[in-house]
């Protein structure tokens, strides 16, 4: 059984956007206008530039953020409050994905490349609430982003989890490499597999693979 694979998990980490509400709810559409548009205003490009430079900063850095940091040295508060400003009046509460939450042994958090308000803002709308022992953002990070492995240790360090004792669920598969290096096990949360050595189990149904630990 895939369960007996998580018997010595005690603590779970989930990623955010895109892992624990589902791709199609495309709340990245909306942000990803916001960074356009502040990188348009602060950087004075037009709006091709401003979105090649924000596909290059993600690609090059693992955020939009890092890049627009580490090359234009931008103050990451006024930008994280303002590219999370979205609507998120269109998603749905998930009350069999809070039960396979609920059902977890062991403690949860969230830690997403986004910020904490935002991560609450989005739990809260998804009936989630509750049910995190901590959420952690790219600001507890020291602003490094995933995939960068000392994001991963500076936010587990805040935390105090052991990665030998720990899984970690993300739909984003080079946000799971520090993860299996550090000894967790790794869930990619994603309509499509794609298999890679550090990856352990594929799931296109987040609420469903929980499902099996409180059948277990």
């Amino acid at each position: 059984m895939v369960t007996d694979r998580f018997s010595h998990v005690t603590t779970w980490v989930f990623d955010l956007d895109n892992t624990l509400y589902p791709p199609q709810a495309r709340l990245f559409d909306q942000i990803e206008v916001r960074m356009t548009d502040w990188v348009m205003r602060t950087l004075s490009v037009d709006r091709n530039e401003a979105d090649r430079l924000r596909k290059y900063y993600w690609a090059q850095y693992g955020t939009t953020l890092a890049g627009l940091m580490r090359e234009h040295g931008v103050d990451p508060g006024p930008y994280l409050h303002e590219v999370h400003e979205i609507d998120l009046s269109h998603l749905v509460q998930d009350p069999a994905l809070a039960s396979g939450i609920r059902a977890l042994p062991g403690r949860r958090i969230v830690y997403t490349n986004g910020s904490r308000p935002y991560a609450e803002r989005v739990v809260a709308a998804r009936g989630l609430e509750g049910l995190f022992d901590a959420i952690y953002g790219v600001e507890h990070a020291g602003f490094h982003p995933k995939p960068e492995r000392v994001a991963f240790e500076a936010v587990f360090a805040t935390d105090g989890l052991n990665p030998a004792f720990a899984a970690m669920f993300e739909d984003d598969p080079r946000n799971l490499a520090a993860p299996f290096e550090m000894g967790m096990r790794t869930i990619h949360v994603a309509p499509d597999p794609a298999p890679a050595p550090h990856i352990d189990h594929h799931t296109d149904n987040l609420a469903d693979f929980l499902g099996q630990f409180s059948r277990a």
